[in-house]
């Protein structure tokens, strides 16, 4: 078997030959930065809830039990003190060097923008962007959906519009809910026109999202996880190696 450091050199030289590369990122980018994947099942989590994560974070049970809905995605979504890991900054400088066209994101945090990335596609959506139901009012940020007002607790308290008292939603794909169709056609042309495909971070097994990478036509597919994926057979490249090891080079 080729040796890691030989892979990362490899990957190094297409990268660097190259100014066509996408990213497509899952949960392993922000795992770095402390971000743990909401599906992990701990013992807190055991304690504390009596639905699986799937279920809490679908559209149907945020419809019909929304203050549990939101009790779940305050203590398991939000992370207001993350900052972006090695991998965020590499991407990013990596754009800023003309290299990097776009990173598609199955994540919802924002730490790709906190980097410096401009060119991002969230599949699933965003934390930091939330709007009514009712009139459609945009609140932008967590402030609308983690400051209760005086005498409530964030337990059970569901964030209501101030202009129409409306049921606040964040800008989160649930299950149940398609992908936005301009994200998907963003994607899909990115993956498409690009001569280097990087895939990190991600099982692979959440679909539409993962799919997409079938759109790609070239023969620089990278695929960067710590576990094995349904797609490793198709990589031109694959990388058992921690986001971070990997990304570092690319910064010194």
């Amino acid at each position: 078997m080729e040796p890691i450091n030989e892979k990362i050199q490899t990957l190094m030289d297409w990268v660097n030959h190259s100014d066509r590369v996408v990213f497509f990122g899952g949960a392993g980018v922000s795992t770095e930065s402390g971000i743990p994947d909401f599906r992990s099942v701990d013992g807190l989590y055991n304690q504390k809830y009596d639905y699986p994560p799937e279920e809490i974070i679908s559209h149907s049970f945020f419809r019909r039990n929304t203050g549990e809905f939101y009790r779940f995605y305050r203590d398991k979504l939000i992370y207001e003190d993350a900052k972006p890991s090695t991998t965020h900054l590499a991407l990013a400088k990596l754009e800023e060097e003309g290299k990097l066209q776009a990173v598609i994101t199955q994540n919802i945090d924002g730490l790709h923008q906190l980097a410096g990335s401009k060119n991002v596609i969230e599949l699933h959506g965003t934390v930091l962007k939330n709007h009514c139901m009712d009139c459609g009012a945009f609140y932008p940020g967590h402030e609308i959906i983690t400051k209760a007002p005086e005498g409530e607790t964030t337990t059970t308290w569901i964030p209501r519009c101030p202009k129409c008292n409306g049921i606040i939603k964040p800008d989160v794909v649930l299950y149940e809910e398609g992908l936005n169709e301009n994200n998907i056609t963003r994607a899909i042309s990115a993956i498409a026109s690009c001569d280097v495909l990087i895939v990190g971070g991600t099982s692979l097994g959440v679909y539409p999202a993962a799919g997409m990478i079938n759109y790609y036509r070239g023969k620089k597919l990278v695929l960067v996880n710590l576990t094995p994926t349904p797609f490793d057979h198709k990589a031109d490249l694959l990388i058992h190696e921690k986001l971070g090891e990997v990304f570092s080079h690319f910064l010194t």
